[in-house]
């Protein structure tokens, strides 16, 4: 009796995780986070189901983690540029919209992403000194304290700021125009400078 040999084993991707994200990235954009699949995932990766497993414990982990991550970073990125270097309000503003639109033109896909995901993963970030939100309720804060802007509901303020580019977003990533982001960088600060102001 002549023994089969055995099948060989697939090698691993190399580099998986990169391939996996940004193909998971593209399809949660396209179809919407519930719509795709793992299985879609790893085919359009290049991978097997198995490799994506190895990083992320099924879809919905590997969705919230690159929302989480971008996430993060927008509310970290806008803080850093309002606090270092000092300046007029309006100087501040400026390097805060203007760190906003680069992370958006860098990753548009990512950004997109965060976009369109909000309402279903925002539920999962509690609320906590450093995120997105509550870092920018602190910019305004710090704006009544100096006197730059008069005494105002925080958080509603915080909402009005943010949904300038936010809003504004979404519309580009429903191709209403078109980019880069960053080409509105000057009428997201007026814009942002008049709420303040309250004019």
């Amino acid at each position: 009796m002549k023994l089969e040999e055995p099948e060989e084993k697939k090698p691993r991707a190399r580099n998986a995780r990169p391939k996996i994200e940004r193909a998971a990235l593209q399809l949660f954009v396209d179809e919407g986070v519930d719509a795709a699949t793992t299985r879609e995932i790893a085919h359009a990766a290049g991978v097997s189901e198995g490799a994506l497993y190895r990083h992320y414990k099924g879809k919905d982990e590997l969705a919230l983690a690159l929302f989480m991550d971008i996430h993060d970073r927008l509310g970290s990125a806008l803080y850093t540029a309002f606090t270092e270097g000092g300046g007029s309000m309006e100087t501040r503003v400026q390097r805060a919209v203007a760190a906003y639109c680069q992370i958006a033109d860098e990753d548009w896909l990512l950004f997109s992403f965060h976009l369109l995901s909000m309402n279903k993963f925002l539920p999962h970030d509690v609320r906590r000194e450093d995120d997105p939100v509550s870092l920018v309720e602190q910019m305004i804060d710090t704006l009544v304290v100096e006197g730059a802007i008069p005494a105002c509901n925080t958080p509603v303020m915080a909402g009005m700021v943010l949904g300038v580019m936010t809003q504004t977003a979404q519309n580009m990533a429903y191709n209403r125009f078109e980019g880069p982001f960053g080409l509105y960088a000057d009428d997201f600060t007026k814009a942002i400078l008049a709420i303040l102001k309250q004019d």
